[in-house]
């Protein structure tokens, strides 16, 4: 089966068809949809089969996260060019928007290349379609920060996260805590910070979770929400941030406004790093490095025997207390 069968079938040109499997956004929806069912039904498999492509590998792997929008998946990708530096292997990135930000999501219209040796996709939950036409004509693939049953994934345990922050805060003596986050924009996955909410109402039992949805996650914005919340006639006593960063700003945003951490509020953030240990602050560690070494390992592994059984990681979360609670 060839790449013209599918062109003649679906009515439209070979560029088409190329452009649809490896740039899908340059395709609208409704022609990328005929072309994927037809290349389906047809039996095209871009690229090599896995057993052809075991034999003629390129030394390349594609990795794909949203880069620009959060910090810790370019950590994450210092774990995996440590790993696969040493074997010489290309390593292609590519961004994704913020998923939080999106109204759909889940990765369903991801290129799928001949060119690459496998592929490790962060922080991007797949929809069916995706899980469905990744596991039958992509390369071997491993997850980081979402999972699926066909694929080997890395994940981290935000629910057991926000279960030790909230613990933590209801030990310092707080009964009013508040969650600050960017706001989700689609139900249609679950997402970290849905997965931490669980968590920290197991700890909080009874006591209700406050709240407080920015529209992005940045610094700045949540430097800018500090005054707002001061100016609140009843507030919680303790903020837990969606990560360091935001914890920064908002930090940052209540000193310039007088306010006393954590005397007024106790904040804590989540990731730790040289950011949160330079401004003392309580946060849990994530393993971000080692995510990448461990999705790096799996993928290596799975490149030289594509048909193993996947297997879920999950890393544990450590709790460090800092000066900031």
């Amino acid at each position: 089966m060839t790449i013209y069968q599918v062109a003649e079938t679906a009515g439209v040109s070979i560029s088409t068809v190329s452009l649809a499997l490896n740039h899908p956004d340059r395709v609208s929806e409704r022609t990328r949809e005929r072309i994927i069912r037809v290349a389906g039904e047809l039996g095209y498999r871009p690229g090599a089969t896995p057993s052809a492509r075991a034999k003629r590998r390129t030394g390349r792997i594609a990795v794909v996260a949203p880069f620009s929008s959060y910090e810790s998946y370019r950590t994450r990708l210092i774990g995996i060019l440590d790993t696969f530096g040493p074997d010489d292997v290309e390593v292609v990135v590519h961004d994704a928007p913020s998923v939080a930000a999106a109204g759909s999501p889940l990765l369903s219209a991801l290129p799928i290349r001949g060119d690459a040796d496998g592929l490790i996709i962060m922080g991007i939950p797949l929809s069916d379609e995706g899980a469905d036409r990744l596991h039958r004509w992509g390369p071997p693939t491993v997850l980081v920060d979402s999972s699926h049953p066909a694929f080997t994934s890395v994940t981290f345990d935000d629910e057991q996260a926000g279960y030790l922050l909230a613990a933590h805060l209801l030990e310092r003596g707080h009964r009013r805590i508040g969650y600050l986050h960017e706001i989700q924009r689609s139900e249609a996955y679950v997402s970290p910070g849905m997965l931490r909410r669980v968590g920290m109402h197991r700890a909080l039992g009874d006591i209700p979770l406050e709240e407080f949805d920015l529209p992005v996650s940045d610094l700045a914005t949540a430097r800018a929400f500090a005054p707002e919340f001061l100016a609140l006639a009843s507030r919680p006593t303790a903020i837990v941030c969606h990560h360091d960063l935001l914890a920064a700003g908002f930090l940052a945003g209540l000193r310039a406004s007088g306010a006393t951490v954590p005397t007024d509020v106790a904040i804590t953030g989540i990731d730790d790093g040289p950011l949160a240990e330079g401004l003392a602050l309580t946060t849990v560690r994530q393993p971000f490095a080692e995510s990448g070494r461990h999705a790096a390992q799996a993928l290596r592994a799975l490149i030289e025997s594509p048909t193993q059984a996947s297997v879920r990681t999950l890393l544990s979360p450590q709790l460090i207390i800092r000066n900031t609670t």
